[in-house]
């Protein structure tokens, strides 16, 4: 059971909720930062303050998984999917609102560019010797079987990637919204304190997981392989 979107279903009655709701998302965010370039300080403060928290965690942690020269290169990438899945998130806690990322042509729209660029860098280091990283530890005519053991394995392991992403937060994010629908109808003087909390929670850890693992990811790409 999941509660009908209002706001906007009402106003794009002949497009999905997950696509309206995403295009608001995208509002939000080039709105946002539209205003705080023509408010910049040098000693920040409200909006300002928190946009440049997040940002700066995102970028801390795309420097410490994948290293500094590549992890600057992929900042951009790493902090927008922080900031889109965040707000996407979050509108599923909005009554009248419906979370992008509970459904998962949203989700898969998100995983498959981060599965095509982990391998488009693979390859533009490497060359040719990123199949390296499919064959496993050992080389050698001796360890023949086992390289071509370890490439079907590893293989099979990077295609289901986008998929995991993608199930990971879609499934997560439904689940969490039917359950603030079912309990909203049970103990409805509960849920805008305990249960509005633990969906907070499930949203922004679904956020940091999904990012995580784009650096994960990424940063396997582009170390060499041993």
């Amino acid at each position: 059971m999941v509660e009908p979107p209002i706001f906007l279903h009402m106003l794009l009655p002949g497009i999905p909720p997950y696509v309206s709701y995403s295009w608001l998302a995208m509002v939000i965010l080039i709105s946002t930062a539209l205003v705080l370039r023509n408010k910049i300080s040098l000693v920040p403060s409200g909006l300002q303050n928190v946009m440049e928290t997040f940002a700066e965690f995102s970028m801390n942690l795309s420097d410490s998984i994948i290293g500094h020269h590549w992890g600057m290169k992929f900042y951009p990438l790493i902090g927008t999917l922080l900031f889109y899945i965040g707000i996407c998130n979050f509108m599923g806690l909005i009554p009248g609102f419906e979370s992008p990322t509970s459904n998962i042509n949203m989700t898969a729209s998100m995983a498959i560019p981060v599965f095509l660029a982990t391998h488009y860098y693979g390859i533009k280091v490497h060359g040719f010797k990123y199949i390296n990283h499919f064959l496993g530890p050992m080389r050698g005519l001796y360890a023949l079987p086992l390289m071509i053991l370890m490439f079907f394995i590893e293989l099979i392991g990077h295609l289901v990637r986008p998929i995991t992403l993608s199930v990971r937060l879609f499934g997560n994010m439904i689940a969490k919204h039917m359950i603030l629908v079912i309990l909203g109808i049970l103990v409805p003087a509960v849920v805008p304190v305990a249960i509005l909390g633990l969906g907070v929670i499930v949203s922004v850890i679904q956020a940091y997981v999904f990012i995580l693992l784009t650096c994960l990811y990424l940063a396997g790409a582009v170390e060499e392989a041993h």
